[in-house]
């Protein structure tokens, strides 16, 4: 459950429109093929398509190294996707009057209940849906939890005693920051009003009444559970959820969540529409000029429109579902591996052809350097109004951390030059004539984007 998209740039693609007219349907198979024989990004990728009426599936690859063929039906983690439905409970409960955006969350909780603000602002409902809170990604303690299943052991109380203490850096509602926090605290408040468990609630209002009966906290077919694979394409854990599920703790198939982009689009009529066009109604900017955040939708303008979206990623899993909002048309793609490239440039090309496909990664070798040099590169950086990245320094290694994202870890390949390995980007550091480090550049998804040290 990394953050929207563990992708440091919030995606900025785009084509002209005379590519976007020379390209025609991709074919899906061999996009797959390519990803997973030949790129060797991935173990098994299932993909839902639905145009209009119809809704069609393409699965490759396995569930696990030894394990049965992925499918419609195989049961993978989405993670943050997980936040949509969050989101969409808040919706609900906003057009039945009990709940309102713009009202401090303090005043859904249990009376009592110890909050940060800022300088008298307190947090709304609105500034968690749309990640403004000026809450962490998640709290401190959180960063040594065990990779492998980080989130199972943190209760309510903990969260409960982090929220207490925790002093807001800015004005709640005034900059985009990705936070898991806030949303285990939206989901408290919706279930603090609903008086009924997080999980009870998806079941009654959403998972019911799209008839997705395979998307659950914990898969009863054990059969149909893909097994999760890092980069590396070795197996690992599931991930499992206490307070933070409202963030990321389902599971799900392509075939379940065709149904739920179906009814998100418009596609299929089911009694959530009002909910679902709530949740586009108001937005905020979300970290780069293309991209904006409604209540949990991600929002991307590019040249041929605007794709609605989320995506998720836990230790093991990456998935991605979006619509373009004139069409319609709706795209589900889950993967039981996290790449190097990642799937969710499969999501955008597949809803316009003219948004490219990541090209196939080229393999990076780290180096050795003085660590005395890293110091120099400490600082902020500034890429964009509302996108930063901090760059610090721990025990020799030098760590990135980008507007509402979490901290990666990023390697030398030079004395200037470093590279993500968790994500497809690189950073060139870049000195003045003093000698001084000045700025950097950001290189991803064909862009390369300079940044001054603040």
């Amino acid at each position: 459950m990394k953050t929207v998209c563990a992708t440091l740039l919030a995606i900025g693609l785009g084509t002209s429109m005379a590519a976007a007219q020379e390209q025609s349907s991709p074919d899906i198979a061999q996009i797959l093929s390519q990803r997973i024989d030949s790129d060797k990004q991935g173990v098994g990728i299932a993909v839902g398509l639905v145009d209009g009426t119809e809704t069609s599936f393409v699965a490759h690859g396995m569930l696990a190294a030894d394990g049965a063929p992925v499918d419609e039906n195989t049961i993978f983690e989405i993670g943050s996707i997980t936040k949509i439905f969050t989101n969409l409970l808040l919706a609900q409960l906003v057009l039945d009057g009990k709940m309102d955006l713009d009202k401090p969350v303090a005043d859904y909780l249990p009376a009592g209940t110890a909050l940060p603000d800022y300088q008298g602002k307190a947090i709304s409902l609105f500034d968690l849906a749309t990640q403004s809170s000026g809450l962490p990604p998640i709290p401190p303690e959180l960063a040594l939890a065990d990779p492998a299943n980080p989130y199972v052991a943190y209760t309510a109380d903990n969260l409960a005693a982090f929220l207490s203490a925790y002093d807001l850096p800015r004005a709640p509602g005034t900059q985009y920051e990705y936070s898991n926090v806030g949303i285990a605290l939206l989901g408290q408040a919706i279930s603090h009003v609903a008086e009924k468990p997080y999980a009870e609630l998806v079941e009654e209002r959403i998972l019911t009444p799209l008839g997705m009966a395979d998307t659950t906290l914990m898969p009863t077919d054990a059969a149909r559970f893909a097994s999760g694979h890092n980069r590396m394409g070795e197996a690992v854990p599931h991930w499992d959820f206490d307070v933070f599920a409202p963030a990321g703790a389902y599971r799900s198939t392509a075939a379940d969540m065709a149904k739920f982009i179906a009814a998100a689009s418009g596609q299929t009529d089911t009694a959530l529409k009002p909910a679902f066009e709530l949740m586009l109604t108001r937005t905020r900017p979300a970290g780069s000029p293309n991209m904006s955040i409604g209540l949990g939708w991600m929002i991307l303008k590019h040249p041929g429109g605007e794709i609605v979206w989320h995506n998720g990623i836990t230790g093991g899993f990456n998935g991605f579902a979006g619509y373009d909002r004139a069409s319609g048309k709706g795209v589900v793609v889950l993967a039981n591996q996290v790449s190097q490239t990642g799937i969710e440039d499969i999501g955008f090309h597949l809803l316009d052809p003219s948004l490219p496909l990541a090209p196939q990664p080229t393999p990076r070798q780290q180096v050795e350097i003085d660590p005395a040099v890293l110091p120099d590169y400490v600082g902020e950086y500034q890429l964009g109004p509302e996108f930063n990245l901090s760059v610090t320094t721990e025990n020799g290694r030098l760590f990135v951390q980008a507007s509402g994202q979490g901290r990666l870890e990023v390697f030398p390949e030079s004395e200037t030059t470093f590279f993500s390995g968790d994500v497809d980007a690189q950073i060139s550091f870049e000195r003045d004539a003093d000698g001084k480090v000045s700025g950097l550049v950001l290189h991803q998804n064909g862009q390369d984007i300079a940044g001054r040290k603040l």
